[in-house]
């Protein structure tokens, strides 16, 4: 099987189920945004290491965050309703409450936030804010398509809990590292 297939020559994509929109489409733009999201993720987790627990967990982590991703890029490109609705598989409650214990789990041994952090410290925690800029992006996107139709409203809750994950996990990576978080000092 050949990587190009000529169809998008047009500019216009296929959607799961075979209906055809522009790539420039709200549907494209979001379910695109959530797979740079999971590059960004694999980025993550190419700096992590395996001999240490944390980064360890955080790797496993990061690894089942990624198939997830794959699974609301699929509910994205199938829209509620379609003939395929059977086929995919719709983030639910279930998943938001696995992001849920994750941040609890990796967000347990930070200290308390006093203010707003800078993104960055190591190179681990820079990864990570990035992923979390890119999720709340994604997050934007996936509200801006819900003005034009129906979208899975779990999706939309589970991606607002990832970044609030990538960001306990940019957090720790830092502690684990012995890095302060900078405080943002506002004018």
């Amino acid at each position: 099987m050949n990587l190009y297939t000529r169809t998008g020559d047009d500019g216009t994509t296929g959607l799961f189920g075979g209906d055809r929109v522009s790539k420039d489409h709200p549907r494209i733009a979001a379910f695109g945004t959530v797979d740079e999201l999971n590059a960004c993720v694999g980025l993550a987790a190419a700096a992590c290491g395996t001999n240490d627990k944390y980064e360890s967990q955080l790797l496993r982590v990061l690894g089942e965050l990624q198939s997830r991703l794959f699974d609301v890029g699929a509910d994205l490109a199938a829209p509620l309703g379609s003939k395929h609705e059977d086929k995919i598989k719709r983030i639910d409650s279930d998943d938001v409450k696995q992001v849920e214990a994750w941040i609890d789990e990796f967000d347990a041994k930070n200290e308390p936030m006093k203010s707003f952090v800078l993104p960055g410290g190591t190179e681990l925690a820079a990864r990570l804010h990035l992923a979390r800029t890119v999720c709340r992006r994604a997050e934007r996107e996936v509200i801006a398509l819900a003005h034009g139709g129906p979208v899975n409203e779990q999706l939309r809750i589970y991606l607002n809990r990832i970044s609030d994950l990538l960001f306990a996990m940019a957090r720790r990576a830092n502690k684990q590292a012995g890095v302060a978080d900078v405080p943002w000092t506002g004018q």
